[in-house]
């Protein structure tokens, strides 16, 4: 299926001692939210960084917005100002404070608004009182109030494209879904917006992801809209009497004392006629996880 490309790659490598990403083409759609899946270790916190500038020791092209190299990335403020990240861990040093955060986002780029970010501030109820602790440091935050300090600065910015590395993975639930709102707010208030990020929440991030990309062993494994994978991907449930002759033609299977169940490709539906076997559209959830074990080498 053809459309449009926030960015585009080709040929991205990057090696290590003991792993390699290898990515020979890499298309992610404009005006979408798209989810980088895949186990620990399969390469998405590589291939993340690389996008987003964070790494530059890698072979390969890449395309911002149809028009602007992996340089223009680095060296042209119009590519800066048009692009957000969001990490984990050590986002901010630990002895900055939030104003001092507050500050040096607005030296660093011309589209932060400050009472924007001190409104996502209140928002997102950073400080447990809603009072803006300007003076408070960084190593006093939990993980979770880190990223929700985060994400109010990097939403405070006039944006076309948000990278976001687990942006899901210290949040509450509670949370979880209030980042879902603020994806689909994002996109929806100015037309041609993009997201792309990790995640190993799955479930709770799959109301908001529109395009998926999974990965094993640093390479992209699958991608499509969730929608045209859930039509390539269909779960099947059964009776254990039918399993020997069902596990030959399902993608993957697991079963229990009730019967079995797995994923098996549309294509391959006719194969299991005559089986008391039912079929139900599978959630993006089971999918990434039938095609991580397809290709894991978890044994």
């Amino acid at each position: 299926m053809e459309f449009e490309k926030v960015i585009s790659g080709k040929n991205i490598e990057k090696d290590y001692k003991s792993f390699k990403l290898n990515v020979p083409e890499l298309n992610i759609p404009k005006g979408f939210a798209t989810a980088l899946i895949g186990e620990n270790g399969a390469g998405k916190t590589t291939l993340l960084n690389i996008l987003a500038g964070i790494r530059t020791d890698y072979k390969g092209e890449l395309t911002y917005f149809g028009k602007y190299s992996d340089k223009d990335r680095e060296s042209n403020p119009v590519v800066k100002e048009m692009i957000g990240y969001t990490g984990t861990d050590n986002y901010y040093l630990p002895h900055w404070t939030v104003e001092g955060v507050e500050e040096l986002t607005s030296l660093l780029f011309d589209n932060f608004d400050k009472a924007l970010f001190r409104k996502n501030y209140e928002d997102l109820a950073i400080s447990a009182d809603g009072s803006f602790e300007g003076g408070k440091k960084v190593s006093e935050l939990s993980d979770g109030t880190k990223i929700k300090l985060v994400l109010a600065s990097v939403l405070a910015r006039d944006t076309d494209l948000l990278i976001m590395d687990e942006p899901a993975s210290p949040l509450d639930p509670l949370m979880r879904d209030k980042l879902n709102d603020l994806i689909r707010t994002y996109l929806t208030e100015k037309e041609g917006r993009s997201v792309f990020f990790s995640t190993h929440n799955i479930l709770d991030m799959e109301s908001v992801t529109d395009y998926a990309i999974i990965m094993e062993h640093g390479e992209v494994v699958e991608t499509g809209f969730v929608e045209d994978l859930k039509e390539k991907y269909i779960l099947v449930k059964g009776e254990l009497a039918d399993i020997e002759k069902a596990k030959d033609i399902l993608y993957t299977v697991s079963t229990n004392k009730y019967g079995f169940e797995g994923i098996c490709l549309a294509e391959n539906l006719d194969k299991l006629a005559g089986m008391d076997v039912t079929t139900e559209t599978a959630t993006l959830f089971q999918i990434s996880v039938a095609i991580m074990k397809k290709n894991t080498r978890v044994k």
